[in-house]
């Protein structure tokens, strides 16, 4: 298969002003082959003798990083044709692209879902639709959202490993504390403003001790946030739908935190939060009682909240109570095989491997996280140490649970929504101004994305049906 160079500066043009900017290749090229992983040689292991060498790059660290490098040490035993060289790699989303480009990538990689959109019109992955269909690996084997998000541009780009699902989890103490039901959360979002107001604790003089909820903690899906008020942020085609009433309510609700609670003093009380992996997470010290977070928080909380911490979980909030079909927005782990890979098909025989049941439940076990297949066996709920694991598969199983935003211009509404929910919720700008400029900034930034995209549709589809055919 002839190698093709993905387009660099495609990936990393941008509007001026959008949050993002335009930082020249050839620097990008010469700080990356400064860090000495283009055109490495690892120290030779005697186990590759005879063997096609696999090269994988992941991201993972500490007990992430330890859990797949047990599942490639199984991997590696389990047969003699093939050995896997598993590379821990820091900011993967650059290095990547970087190495891609420079035409030395490895032979499958692991990255987040969000950056696949990018990848794919940016021509630096193989299409996999023929090697997962000839591996078995098809569609009613997975969980409707996570298959769907491994796949762009009509076309089957990645597979995913590790899952997760975003939900609500409330501290019980701080429930007693303010007279609530600990085992009752709230099901609406009146409710949970309803809940905030009884637990938030004002001082004499004006500032906060502790809030029930803030938006702003931890933030991490403020893009998504949209989804629990019954909205979108675009059609998936060309228009960002900013302008609708559920969107319009969501920025409705960002202004009340202000004028309830005082823009300047929820800034007080967050900048003096501790850090997310520590004992002194806020949510950790009851200084927010309610958080939005996902299936790896328990993590966290077994590592640094106190001996007795008690919390809950449970479907985040609606604005419409809607049982037996809860909100949530989905994101993975994914595998997939760059542009240049020098044995693809080695590379689909390891994610193929990854893909089976009894591999993934492993995997998910020791990152304690669920499967993202549909079939899941009785040993592995058992042994799971995760006490709300089952509420988060009835997330990732709903028909209302969609994958996290994988619109083309990801990283410039990522940074724009940022800086005009934190506009709102100081005070500095009212609900209407702060989504009525972020609709018209960002469907510029679209309008940009899109117009580069058909400039290259007719060649990059061209290259993935040739590739397509190619595949043995």
């Amino acid at each position: 298969m002839p190698y093709r160079t993905p387009d660099l500066q495609f990936l990393l043009g941008a509007r001026v002003g959008t949050g993002t900017f335009i930082f020249p290749v050839q620097r990008l090229l010469f700080l990356f082959l400064g860090f000495g992983l283009v055109g490495c040689s690892p120290k030779e292991d005697p186990r590759t003798h005879g063997r096609v060498v696999v090269e994988y790059w992941e991201k993972w660290t500490a007990y992430e990083g330890e859990a797949i490098a047990s599942v490639v040490e199984d991997f590696n035993r389990s047969q003699n044709r093939i050995f896997v060289r598993h590379l821990t790699v820091s900011k993967m989303d650059q290095k990547l692209i970087l190495a891609t480009s420079g035409k030395n990538p490895p032979d499958v990689a692991g990255l987040w879902n969000s950056f696949l959109p990018a990848y794919v019109e940016n021509n630096a992955l193989l299409p996999l639709d023929r090697w997962a269909k000839e591996s078995g690996l098809q569609e009613e084997n997975y969980l409707p959202v996570y298959w769907e998000m491994c796949r762009h541009r009509g076309h089957l780009w990645a597979l995913p490993t590790t899952p997760s699902v975003t939900a609500l989890h409330w501290n019980k103490k701080v429930f007693r504390e303010a007279g609530l039901d600990p085992e009752h959360p709230p099901r609406t979002l009146a409710e949970l403003e309803s809940f905030n107001e009884k637990i938030t604790h004002k001082n004499p003089d004006g500032t906060l001790e502790r809030i029930g909820h803030m938006p702003q903690e931890p933030g991490w899906w403020m893009r998504d946030f949209n989804r629990w008020f019954g909205g979108r942020v675009w059609d998936g085609e060309s228009r960002l739908l900013l302008d609708s009433e559920p969107n319009r309510r969501f920025f409705a609700w960002l202004e009340s935190y202000p004028r309830r609670f005082g823009g300047p003093a929820m800034c007080r009380l967050r900048g003096g939060f501790g850090n997310f992996a520590s004992p002194e997470n806020p949510f950790f010290t009851g200084k927010v009682a309610m958080v939005l977070h996902g299936v790896w928080l328990d993590n966290f909380i077994r590592n640094y909240a106190p001996p007795d911490f008690e919390y809950g979980t449970a479907p985040f909030p609606t604005d419409e109570e809607n049982p037996g079909n809860p909100v949530s927005v989905a994101e993975a782990d994914i595998l997939v095989i760059p542009a240049g890979s020098r044995h693809p098909r080695e590379a689909m025989e390891f994610i193929r491997y990854v893909q089976s049941q009894p591999t993934m439940e492993k995997l998910c076990l020791l990152m304690k996280k669920f499967t993202p297949l549909r079939q899941v066996s009785p040993e592995f709920l058992r042994n799971h140490p995760h006490p709300y694991l089952r509420v988060f598969l009835e997330l990732a199983r709903s028909p209302r649970t969609a994958p996290i935003l994988n619109i083309p211009s990801f990283n410039e509404y990522s940074n724009d929504i940022e800086a005009n929910v934190n506009g709102v919720l100081r005070g500095s700008l009212t609900g209407e101004e702060g989504r009525a400029r972020l609709q018209e900034r960002q469907q510029r930034a679209l309008d940009d994305k899109l117009a580069r995209w058909r400039q290259v549709a007719g060649s990059r589809e061209s290259t993935w049906r040739r590739e397509l055919a190619e595949t043995p």
